[in-house]
């Protein structure tokens, strides 16, 4: 717990000095679901990378693909990857995840299935998947940050040992970040963030072999993957940005999307929205808790 506070008070401190820096620099964007679309400090982010990377240095090799990644953020972040290049550049950071001495084995709700010599590829897909899933997931104030801490909280719970430490320094540092982050935003995480954040709940689940509650906290992530890539199978390649009605309330974007879905049958505001996506990730993980503890 003592992990926790310390990247917890350290991220707090970081945050407006990177959002500072980055402001000076620049490197800013418009926060497009406002009125009045003001600039916030892009790439905050690494502020989170900084925090993790500082507080859990003993952890150095575990925590290699979340460094690598949240550089990948970086490069995105100043050039605009194509979504391509981004899971190429995934894939090469997560390759040290190959190498992590976990076992080759995942735990599938009680009955233990022995991957073998596929796991190697499977820890590498599973960090790459869970990083890019998070970056999907993301665009309004505090969103994927939130949702990331209510993640690793749960998996700070459902794990031990040098897991656990890396879920808690993750939670601290998100929850660092998050004070920032919440509406109205002071700064933005970027790829920077939203990458090495997925990382992070990827390591703990291979390490903490929880994989597959690890999976299952990233639900909302992957439903939004499938509806937009759904929305694509079947010719849906309208372009258009989610609008921001005159009382504040948002419409919904012109292609099909998880948050998109909750627009269209909900009228929210964007903490609202946020607020709903937080409670879905709760729900999750209080099942994901109750499955933990009785398999």
């Amino acid at each position: 717990m003592i992990a926790l506070f310390i990247a917890l008070i350290l991220s707090l401190i970081l945050t407006p000095y990177v959002a500072a820096l980055m402001r000076s620099a620049g490197i800013t964007g418009r926060d497009i679901h406002k009125p009045e679309k003001p600039e916030v400090p892009e790439m905050g982010g690494i502020a989170i990378a900084l925090t993790v990377g500082v507080v859990g240095c003993l952890w150095g090799r575990y925590l290699l693909p979340f460094l690598l990644l949240a550089f990948v953020g970086v490069v995105d972040d100043l050039t605009a990857l194509k979504q391509s290049h981004k899971v190429v550049l995934s894939i090469l950071a997560s390759i040290p995840a190959a190498f992590f001495n976990v076992g080759h084995t995942i735990n599938l709700f009680g009955h233990v299935l022995n991957l073998g010599v596929l796991y190697p590829l499977f820890a590498v897909l599973f960090i790459t998947g869970s990083a890019n899933l998070v970056n999907m997931l993301a665009g309004f104030n505090g969103l994927e940050v939130g949702t990331s801490a209510v993640a690793l909280a749960v998996l700070s719970v459902i794990t031990t040992g040098t897991a656990r430490e890396i879920a808690l320094v993750g939670l601290g540092a998100s929850l660092g970040f998050l004070w920032w982050n919440r509406y109205p935003a002071k700064v933005f995480p970027g790829d920077t963030g939203t990458l090495s954040l997925g990382a992070l709940m990827g390591i703990v689940g291979l390490v903490g072999k929880v994989e597959v509650y690890a999976a299952m906290l990233l639900i909302p992530h992957f439903l939004d993957f499938v509806i937009k890539a759904a929305g694509v199978r079947f010719g849906v390649r309208k372009r258009g940005k989610t609008e921001v009605l005159p009382d504040g309330t948002l419409k919904a974007p012109p292609y099909p999307s998880f948050l998109g879905f909750i627009m269209k049958r909900v009228k929210v505001k964007e903490p609202q929205l946020v607020a709903i996506v937080w409670a879905i990730e709760a729900f999750i993980g209080l099942l994901v808790l109750v499955l933990s503890q009785s398999l």
